[in-house]
């Protein structure tokens, strides 16, 4: 497989629920790094695995809708806690979603995406799948 991997980040703040989250059940705010990686078994006719701007560009209009946001306050996460882990996972449906819409044509969909999320630089998360 051929990678293609770009970069990004955002700011928000949130709280989470559950005595297992101990401080972090109180409003605090994180800057996370994102990486988004796309992957196909060969590369286009020009010798890529997708247009880089138009990557970048899909990236961060991803983030967009979460930057600068109290994660709390948005209806969609209501019942969540929103963990890196759900984050990551949540910018990969996210960004699949714009793939599906269109963001990398004329490049041929990808086979398979990652989303690495870094909360620090000691610790991260990601979710990676197929995109069928």
């Amino acid at each position: 497989m051929y990678s293609l991997t770009v970069c990004d980040h955002f700011m928000i703040a949130h709280s989470f629920r559950g005595e297992v989250f101990g401080p972090a059940q109180r409003l605090h705010g994180a800057t996370y790094a994102v990486e988004l990686e796309i992957r196909v078994a060969a590369l286009d006719q020009h010798g890529l695995v997708a247009d880089i701007g138009r990557l970048a560009e899909m990236l961060k209009q991803v983030l967009a809708a979460l930057n600068y946001r109290n994660l709390d306050d948005e209806p969609a996460f209501d019942a969540t806690n929103t963990t890196t882990e759900f984050l990551a996972g949540e910018i990969w449906r996210r960004a699949q979603a714009a793939i599906r819409g269109g963001a990398l044509a004329p490049s041929p969909p990808p086979a398979a995406m990652k989303v690495l999320l870094r909360e620090s630089p000691v610790a991260w998360a990601a979710f990676e799948a197929p995109l069928a």
